[in-house]
C-alpha cells in the first residue's frame, strides 16, 4: 500500500463543478481593440428576441405553433404540484358564480326594491328585482355548500391528507365550498381559468393549491383525474358544461363511475327535463340513474358514503373508515 501512495498523489484531483482555471474562448465578448464595432454588434445580438432561451421567450411560447407545448405545461405544472402536496382524491364542487351569501343577496334585493319603488314604471328595473329575488332564494345553497366544505374538510386527516375539496376557484358556490373547507382547517384546491377579463380566485383556496389554467380542456382534465364525487349546485353554462361532460364520460365508461349529486331538486327538474330525454329515447333509463338529488350538506355526504359502500370501493383508497364516519 505504501508503495502506491506516491503514484496516487500524481493523479489529478476532481475538477471544480463550475469554475475553470483558464476560461474557454467566448467567455468574454470580442474586444474593441480587435474591432471597434464588435462590442455594439455583440450587444445587438444578445438583445434580439430570437436570442432568448426558448423556455424564457414568452413571445415564442405564445405562438400558435407552440400550442402543444403550452398544453403540456398547463397539464404538467398542476400535476407535479398536486403530487408534491399529496393530493390524491377530490370532492369536486361546481355551481353558479352569481349565487352569493344570503346577506349580500338580501341587501341587493333591498337596494332594487327601493329603486323600483322610486320608479315603478321602469320595466327593466322590475325585471332585475325579480331576478335578484330568485337569486336571494337560491342563496341558501351558499350555506349548504359552505357546510358541505366543512364536512369534507374535517375528513382530511382521516384520509391521510389526501381527500380535498376542489372547485373552479371562483366566487359563488365555488367560494362557499372552498370557504367551508378552509374554516375546517383543511387544504382546499382551486383550478382557476384565465379569461379576457381579469379573473380573481376566491380568498379561501390554499395559496399553494391554487392554479391558473390557460386551457379549459386541461382544467377539466384535472377536475376529473382525482374526482371521487361530483357535487353540482344550481348554475349556468359553465356548471351545465361540467355536469354533462362528466355524465357523458361516466355513461361511456371513459372514466370509472363516481357519485354525481345535484343539489336543489326544484332547480334541476326545471332546468333539465331528464325524464323527457329518457321518454324520447335519446338516453337510456340507466343513464338517468347516473345521478340523484339532495338538499342538505349532510345528505350529500351520507349519499356519497353510501354509494361507495354499495359499490364495494373505498372513498379515498383507505381500508378502514374514520371514527364516527359510519353510514346511517
Amino acid at each position: 500500500m505504501a508503495r502506491d501512495e506516491p503514484q496516487a498523489a500524481l493523479k489529478p484531483q476532481p475538477p471544480h463543478e463550475t469554475r475553470r482555471a483558464v476560461e474557454l474562448p467566448g467567455c468574454a465578448p470580442k474586444p474593441s481593440g480587435e474591432d471597434l464595432q464588435a462590442p455594439a454588434l455583440v450587444q445587438r445580438i444578445m438583445a434580439a428576441p430570437n436570442y432568448r432561451r426558448a423556455d424564457e421567450d414568452m413571445d415564442f411560447l405564445h405562438r400558435d405553433g407552440m400550442r402543444g407545448t403550452r398544453l403540456l405545461l398547463d397539464y404538467q405544472k398542476a400535476e407535479t404540484l398536486l403530487e408534491e402536496h399529496g393530493i390524491a382524491h377530490a370532492i369536486v364542487v361546481f355551481g353558479a358564480t352569481r349565487i352569493g351569501e344570503p346577506v349580500h343577496a338580501a341587501a341587493r334585493v333591498a337596494e332594487l326594491e327601493a329603486a323600483a319603488a322610486a320608479d315603478p314604471a321602469d320595466g327593466t328595473l322590475a325585471q332585475r328585482l325579480a331576478v335578484a329575488r330568485r337569486l336571494e332564494e337560491k342563496s341558501r345553497h351558499y350555506e349548504t355548500a359552505r357546510e358541505f366544505g366543512r364536512i369534507v374538510g374535517r375528513q382530511e386527516g382521516c384520509h391521510g391528507n389526501r381527500l380535498v375539496v376542489v372547485t373552479g376557484g371562483g366566487p359563488g358556490m365555488m367560494e362557499a365550498a372552498n370557504r367551508g373547507a378552509h374554516e375546517a382547517g383543511a387544504r382546499t384546491v382551486g383550478l382557476n381559468i384565465t379569461l379576457p377579463q381579469e379573473q380573481y380566485p376566491n380568498p379561501y383556496v390554499s395559496p399553494e393549491l391554487c392554479f391558473s389554467f390557460r386551457y379549459f380542456g386541461m382544467r377539466k382534465l384535472h377536475f376529473l383525474m382525482r374526482a371521487r364525487a361530483l357535487v353540482v349546485f344550481p348554475g349556468g353554462y359553465g356548471t351545465l358544461d361540467e355536469l354533462f361532460e362528466t355524465l357523458t364520460l361516466i355513461q361511456t365508461r371513459k372514466i370509472r363511475p363516481v357519485p354525481v349529486v345535484l343539489v336543489g331538486r326544484s332547480f334541476w327538474e326545471r332546468a333539465v327535463d331528464f325524464d323527457f330525454l329518457v321518454e324520447e329515447g335519446v338516453i337510456d333509463p340507466e343513464d338517468r340513474d347516473l345521478f340523484w338529488f339532495a338538499e342538505s350538506a349532510q345528505e350529500i355526504w351520507d349519499d356519497i358514503l353510501r354509494w361507495y359502500e354499495r359499490a364495494g370501493r373505498p372513498l379515498a383508497g383507505r381500508p378502514e373508515p374514520c371514527a364516527g364516519e359510519g353510514l346511517p
